[in-house]
């Protein structure tokens, strides 16, 4: 296992809606993708550090759906989506809605690339309707979030 924090990269692409993320796990493709599709161990590592985490709904197959909150302190952020297509260790592709902006729906892609000495790549997609939604999710802090929960995911990870 590596001793470094791996690189998170967030990329806006300039010609598409769509925010790009890659990271990579000291972990094979099933555990990463157990991770993802465990709404326990999903609660675990989803989002910033000072965010507690419900799961409300959790259907985790294709054609499902799901539904978890963040709390911070007095405030709730609601998140729903459904699952299009899960391919075990693979693909997961899903919508995802945070309830404050219900119009804003995002396509997902989570794809689980298996590298050499059993690492994960990540590689995960958002697209949304408009530049303006784009920019919108990237100003709200995301990027906190996903950096930080990819952090707690390493740690989850680490434990076994």
């Amino acid at each position: 296992m590596s001793t470094s924090t791996p690189e998170t990269t967030i990329d806006a692409d300039p010609n598409v809606p769509v925010v790009r993320i890659v990271r990579e796990f000291d972990a094979p493709p099933p555990r990463v993708f157990a991770c993802h599709a465990d709404p326990e161990l999903f609660a675990r590592w989803c989002g910033p550090d000072d965010v507690a985490m419900t799961v409300e709904t959790w259907d985790f197959r294709t054609g499902g759906s799901w539904r978890f909150h963040h709390m911070r302190g007095a405030d709730t952020y609601s998140f729903y989506g459904s699952f299009h297509e899960v391919r075990p260790d693979e693909l997961i592709v899903q919508t995802f809605t945070f309830c404050g902006v219900p119009d804003g729906v995002a396509l997902e892609h989570l794809r689980f690339v298996a590298l050499s000495g059993g690492r994960t790549r990540l590689e995960a997609s958002s697209l949304v309707d408009s530049f303006e939604g784009r920019d919108a999710m990237l100003s709200s802090g995301m990027d906190v979030g996903v950096r930080d929960g990819y952090a707690k995911l390493d740690a989850v990870l680490a434990t076994g």
